[in-house]
C-alpha cells in the first residue's frame, strides 16, 4: 500500500471509529428528531460566485504535516474578526485527532457570523451530514479520495435533501470522475495527501478538465494574493486559505491584508 492510502487510511479508520461511538451516544432517529428548521438559507456556492476575492478563510487549529499551528485558538475572536475583514465564508475543522477541531466550533460560531460556514472533516457516514445540519453548517467537504463514487452520490443526495451544499475535493486526473452535474462546487487539492507537498499548478491542470460553468474552488498551498489572481483567470472563485492567516497573531488582519492586496 502507498505513503497516500496508508495515511488516509488511518484517517478513516479513526474517522469510522469516532462516529460508531457517536451513534451509540446519540443515534441517528434522535438527531432528527431535533433537526431544527433552517431559518436563513447561506449559499455557499452563490458567495463565491459574486465575491470579488472569493476568500473562504479557514480556522484550524493543527495539522497532521504542521502540528499545532494556534493550539489556543478561540472561535469568539478569530471567526468575527474573519468575516469582518471581507471572508466570504468559513472553513472550520471538526476533526479533533489530526486538526484539534470540534462540532462545537461551529456551533459557537454560527450564531457570530451571517456568511456561509462549510463543515471540513472526513465525511463518510450520513450521520456526520445531520450533524453539520444540527449545528448551523450552511455546506459539507466530501474528499473524493475517501470514498468510492457510489458512497459519494449517495451522501450528495442526502445533503442535498438535507438542505446543505456540498464542495466535492478532487486532486486527480483519476477522480474526474466523481463529479456530477448537481455537485455544487468542485474543490482542488493542492497537497499531495502522501507526501504533504503542495503545488498550486495542480489546481491551473485540473480546471482545464472541467467544465466552464463548475464553481472551482482551489485549496492548500496559498500564500501570495498573486496566486489568487492568477487562479482568478484561470475560471477560481474560491480560494481555500487557513495556515497563511491561522499562523499570525492576528488572523483576521493578515486576511484584510491579504485581500487589500488582491484587489489593488
Amino acid at each position: 500500500m502507498n505513503k497516500i492510502k496508508d495515511i488516509l487510511s488511518e484517517i478513516i479508520a479513526n474517522k469510522r471509529f469516532e462516529v460508531d461511538i457517536q451513534k451509540r451516544s446519540i443515534p441517528l432517529e434522535q438527531i432528527q428528531d431535533g433537526l431544527p428548521e433552517r431559518e436563513i438559507k447561506r449559499s455557499m456556492k452563490a458567495a463565491l460566485s459574486n465575491s470579488s476575492s472569493g476568500i473562504i478563510a479557514e480556522f484550524k487549529r493543527r495539522s497532521p504535516s504542521k502540528g499545532w499551528i494556534k493550539e489556543k485558538a478561540e472561535v469568539l475572536e478569530i471567526v468575527p474578526s474573519y468575516e469582518k475583514c471581507g471572508a466570504s465564508a468559513l472553513s472550520i475543522l471538526t476533526d479533533e485527532k489530526f486538526f484539534g477541531g470540534t462540532l462545537r466550533d461551529i456551533r459557537n460560531a454560527r450564531p457570530l457570523v451571517n456568511i456561509p460556514i462549510l463543515r471540513k472533516d472526513f465525511i463518510i457516514d450520513e450521520y456526520q451530514l445531520y450533524q453539520a445540519r444540527i449545528i448551523g453548517a450552511d455546506a459539507i467537504l466530501l474528499i473524493a479520495a475517501a470514498l468510492t463514487p457510489e458512497k459519494c452520490r449517495e451522501l450528495t443526495d442526502k445533503a442535498h435533501e438535507l438542505d446543505l451544499e456540498v464542495l466535492l475535493e478532487i486532486h486527480s486526473e483519476s477522480e474526474l470522475n466523481y463529479i456530477q452535474d448537481d455537485i455544487d462546487m468542485v474543490g482542488i487539492n493542492n497537497r499531495n495527501l502522501g507526501t504533504f507537498h503542495t503545488d498550486v499548478q495542480n489546481s491551473f491542470r485540473l480546471a482545464r478538465q472541467l467544465p466552464q460553468n463548475t464553481v472551482l474552488v482551489s485549496e492548500s498551498g496559498i500564500s501570495q494574493p498573486e496566486t489568487v489572481k492568477e487562479l482568478r483567470t484561470s475560471g477560481f472563485r474560491g480560494f481555500l486559505i487557513g495556515e497563511t492567516f491561522m499562523k499570525e497573531p492576528c488572523p483576521g488582519e493578515s486576511l484584510k491584508n491579504f485581500i487589500s492586496q488582491i484587489n489593488n
